[in-house]
């Protein structure tokens, strides 16, 4: 074989190995670019989805239709239940900070809002159990949360002209009750419904001086507002169990968005509305006049 021939063989060689190194740029380009237009695709439809649930929630807030189709396409189905209704125990979905309150509801809400046990479900018990704070929280810490709870009730069970409030705190930490005067919560930690609280205190109506003849009566027991105090730094978990069956405390959305391949799942809890703070501190008598 000839010099000439081999450098022939060579060149061959060599423009073969380009060749492969070049085929492999190329197929890794056309790969990772159909791949990044799968990705950006897939990302496109799963947005589209999601617009399309949170659509799917908008409707059902304003009492739309269960399912539709928006002007591009995406398509999304609602379905909206109540919120512990007919349950014994109630870990409340939304967090609180210091002087964020929440109300647990004992009478039911009608369509139009107003408060009714007629054909719907009240409480009536002699006990709550509240548990507050995640699981963890040192309770000689500054910031631990303590626990107010205001209960609202009818003397004359049904007449909303005889309300009156009860109340009374708790805090876990012993140094900060020296001088708030807050009552101790039971020892140890507190569960509901298998969530896990720092603290928990069972209270009996009639130690708020709330008559048995009202919490043993529908429509007597209206509310208990819970308020944390302290906890300036996070918000904390608060959950209560009542051993009777609650009334509807809300309402809970679950919109599914769907577009091409794409689903997507929104869950909202929308609970009923708090009352004002005035509620706190002072009642309406049949007279028209404020009482405090």
């Amino acid at each position: 074989m000839t010099a000439q021939e081999t450098n022939r063989g060579q060149a061959l060689v060599i423009i073969l190995l380009v060749l492969a190194v070049a085929s492999t740029i190329v197929l890794s380009l056309i790969s990772r670019t159909t791949t990044d237009i799968a990705i950006t695709t897939k990302e496109k439809e799963a947005s589209r989805a999601f617009s399309a649930a949170e659509a799917g929630v908008e409707e059902a807030l304003v009492g739309g239709p269960s399912s539709g189709t928006l002007p591009s396409g995406e398509t999304y189905q609602v379905q909206v239940g109540a919120v512990a209704e007919g349950a014994t125990d109630f870990p409340i979905p939304q967090k609180l900070l210091a002087g964020e309150t929440l109300p647990v509801w004992f009478v039911s809400h009608a369509d139009n809002g107003t408060l009714t046990c007629s054909g719907k479900p009240c409480f009536a018990g002699s006990t709550i159990k509240l548990c507050w704070g995640d699981e963890g929280t040192d309770p000689n810490s500054s910031t631990a949360p303590a626990l107010e709870v205001v209960v609202l009730y009818a003397a004359t069970p049904g007449d909303y002209r005889t309300i009156q409030v009860a109340r009374t705190p708790y805090d876990p930490n012993s140094a900060r009750r020296s001088s708030n005067n807050f009552s101790a919560p039971d020892p140890g930690s507190c569960t509901i419904s298998g969530v896990n609280y720092a603290f928990g205190k069972t209270v009996n109506f009639s130690d708020l001086g709330i008559p048995s003849s009202v919490y043993n009566t529908a429509n007597g027991l209206q509310t208990a507002r819970l308020r944390l105090f302290y906890n300036t730094d996070s918000s904390h978990s608060v959950g209560v169990n009542v051993g009777n069956p609650l009334p509807a405390q809300g309402t809970r959305i679950e919109s599914t968005g769907l577009a091409e391949e794409s689903t997507r799942k929104i869950e909202v809890f929308e609970l009923y509305p708090d009352l004002p703070p005035i509620f706190d501190f002072a009642v309406f008598g049949g007279s028209g006049d404020l009482t405090k």
